[in-house]
């Protein structure tokens, strides 16, 4: 990402939560002066009426939190540009520029100081007989979830072709390492570092107690059946979700040809994150 030879500031694209919460939509009017003093602002996209990655823009400012980029991630699809997060929410683990340190974010980008962070997204299809009903492309996760009467799921794993095993669970996620943060670290399962090419596979509340979840390369191809799915059994990719399961249906899950990139500025460390954020280990001694 640079400035084109005739290009004064970096072009970017304000984006906030999507649904114009007043909180990110009275900051963000607080912060476009101190964000114009060093970029230049050519569009800002609150509704997601729009495809962020079609506006003309060197980069995003995605305003919110972790949600906010997911769902600008999910929206670009295959026009990924740069993100840069401002946390506006609580956590903030991919968002993770304070919004009194956003000016000296910009200028540490626009003289050249930052890195992008390419992170691995994932391409799902859900597929009913000879027909394809759903295709999405995520950053986090993945996740067959069952809702009511809550019984027990029945998933057949396959993986390139070759049946694996059958889980017996309440659910079952696939996240990118970026999700492996999320939904997955709740579940049990671990964390990857954020650069691994590598897909978390966990089960939530197997009933077989060898069922642990498993890590495998990202560029295979995974295949999950819902033999007999209960009537709330769905498919949810990043929070949203993208269609009911019927009896049969496959839900096919490989790696997205699109990449998403974070910038990070000077100071940002992976496990500086982890500890701080996610509340990881405790007191380091000196």
């Amino acid at each position: 990402m640079q400035k084109s030879d005739d290009q004064q500031k970096f072009k970017v694209v304000l984006v906030g939560s999507g649904d114009r919460r007043p909180k990110v939509v009275h900051q963000a009017k607080e912060l476009r002066p101190l964000i114009e003093s060093v970029v230049d602002v050519v569009a800002e996209e609150f509704d997601y009426s729009e495809n962020p990655g079609q506006m003309g823009a060197d980069f995003a400012i995605v305003l919110g939190g972790d949600g906010s980029i997911l769902r600008a991630a999910t929206r670009m699809e295959n026009d990924q540009i740069p993100v840069l997060g401002v946390n506006l929410g609580k956590l903030g683990f991919l968002a993770d520029v304070n919004p009194r340190d956003i000016v000296a974010a910009l200028q540490s980008i626009d003289c050249g100081k930052f890195q992008l962070v390419d992170h691995l997204m994932l391409q799902i299809e859900v597929l009913r007989g000879d027909e394809t009903i759903a295709s999405k492309t995520g950053l986090n996760e993945v996740a067959i979830l069952g809702g009511p009467p809550f019984d027990i799921q029945q998933l057949d794993l396959a993986v390139d072709g070759i049946p694996a095993t059958s889980y017996s669970c309440d659910g079952l996620i696939i996240s990118t390492p970026v999700g492996s943060t999320a939904h997955n670290l709740s579940a049990g399962g671990p964390i990857l570092r954020k650069d691994l090419q590598a897909f978390v596979i966990s089960p939530i509340s197997p009933h077989t107690l060898t069922v642990r979840p498993v890590v495998d390369s990202a560029d295979r191809v995974y295949e999950l059946v819902a033999a007999n799915p209960n009537e709330s059994a769905c498919v949810v990719l990043d929070g949203q979700i993208v269609s009911k399961l019927q009896a049969g249906d496959r839900v096919r899950v490989s790696r997205a040809k699109s990449i998403f990139q974070l910038i990070e500025v000077s100071g940002n460390n992976y496990y500086r994150t982890l500890r701080e954020k996610l509340g990881w280990g405790g007191e380091i001694k000196k």
